[in-house]
């Protein structure tokens, strides 16, 4: 009858799943270091976009506020033509 494996090694099976497991941590926390890093980047480029979305939003307010807005709009009912104008006033600088 052939010997068993793990009699062969001095009895140290213990170590032996011991470093297994050991590894297999490893592994994990590497996986997952990886894995934070690529939501880091993601977060990084989605702040980027919010951003550039700002600074679009915030040059149309201004550039709003500085001339009158007129909206045309077609009553559904009647048919008469509407004009609605907007006037905003600019905020001193300083």
């Amino acid at each position: 009858m052939p010997p068993d494996t793990y009699n062969e090694s001095d009895g140290n099976l213990l170590e032996g799943v011991a470093l297994v497991q050991e590894n297999k941590s490893s592994i994990v926390d590497e996986e997952q270091a990886l894995e934070i890093s690529r939501i880091k980047r993601r977060l990084d480029m989605l702040d980027q976009r919010l951003d550039n979305i700002d600074s679009m939003v915030t040059a149309v307010a201004e550039r709003v506020m500085k001339q009158p807005i007129t909206f045309s709009v077609t009553c559904p009912k009647c048919g008469k033509d509407i004009e609605i104008a907007i006037i905003g006033t600019e905020k001193p600088k300083g």
